[in-house]
């Protein structure tokens, strides 16, 4: 199975973000929720209305872009938007413009590069100013520079009131987007909330190098006083000081008070991948970077829990 009783609620207005590994059910789900698939059991309402038996109701309220879509080869840009305009729909020419598009408008659609499909798609997904957008892999494909353009719009449709419902692998994406993502593992919820959040729960130990010769011992004694660091230890002349996040701003008031700032200073900032690895793989993998960061012949200065 899947989905395995999957509770997923999505507030009218709100960006939630759909991560796991490959295999979770994200696709799954969001097929559900179109009514391209029909769940074994359950209860499932978009809008108020059931996917399945009320499809004709709900399909000029939802757009969407899926991670498998096509278009006939011959149909051409402009065929495209008018063959899926409806009463509602907005100006598709400034769609076209905006994300790119407007030099293609006769090109076929065998003719764009992959980047281009995917820009195209996601132009119908909006083109008839739907209540609830779907995207799954909204980005993939696609240039630096597109991604962030596509970015752009997203955020624009929200604060236009319009709810989103996004799948990807990009945690990057997700913590630029999301005012929520919800973690599926084997079809079911694991956790849910801010992508913050969830950093904070899962993932929140931040790590800080720098290189110091003949440190004072003072200095690393202070720091290893300092609230929230859990353990700073010393290879030669490079220091490495791990603890929450918060230490970041403590560890660098103490190396100006010392006037000891290193040109080599940096710092590893917990991000939401590193709490989805954190979720999906337990404890195993703070041990294993544990053994891969700090060699052999490294000094343990002071730790603490």
């Amino acid at each position: 199975m899947v989905v395995d009783g999957l509770d997923l609620d999505v507030p009218a207005g709100e960006i939630v973000g759909l991560i796991g590994a490959n295999g979770a059910g994200k696709t799954t789900t969001v097929e559900c929720v179109q009514g391209l698939r029909k769940p074994d059991r359950g209860q499932l309402r978009v809008l108020g209305f059931d996917p399945v038996t009320q499809a004709e109701q709900l399909r000029p309220l939802v757009g969407s872009q899926l991670q498998h879509s096509a278009l006939p080869d011959r149909l051409r840009v402009a065929e495209a938007l008018d063959l899926f305009s409806t009463p509602r729909a907005r100006d598709g020419g400034e769609l076209l413009e905006q994300f790119g598009l407007a030099q293609r408008r006769r090109s076929v659609f065998s003719s764009l590069s992959g980047g281009e499909q995917q820009r195209l798609f996601l132009v119908l997904a909006l083109l008839n100013r739907p209540r609830l957008v779907i995207l799954d892999e909204l980005t993939q494909g696609l240039d630096p520079a597109a991604r962030r353009n596509v970015w752009t719009a997203i955020r624009q449709l929200n604060d236009e009131g319009t709810t989103v419902l996004l799948v990807t692998h990009e945690m990057d994406e997700a913590e630029a987007l999301c005012g929520r993502v919800v973690v599926l593992r084997a079809g079911q919820v694991i956790d849910a909330g801010a992508p913050a959040d969830l950093v904070e729960r899962h993932a929140s130990t931040a790590v800080i190098r720098f290189s110091l010769a003949d440190p004072p011992a003072p200095l690393l004694d202070q720091v290893r006083r300092l609230d929230g660091v859990r353990e700073v230890s010393r290879a030669g002349d490079q220091i490495t000081v791990r603890g929450h996040r918060r230490i970041i701003a403590y560890v660098g008031a103490v190396l100006v008070r010392w006037e000891s700032v290193p040109a080599d200073l940096s710092v590893q900032v917990p991000s939401l991948e590193d709490a989805l690895i954190g979720l999906l793989d337990g404890d195993q993998r703070d041990q294993a970077e544990a053994a891969a960061v700090i060699p052999k012949d490294t000094e343990l200065i002071g730790g603490r829990r």
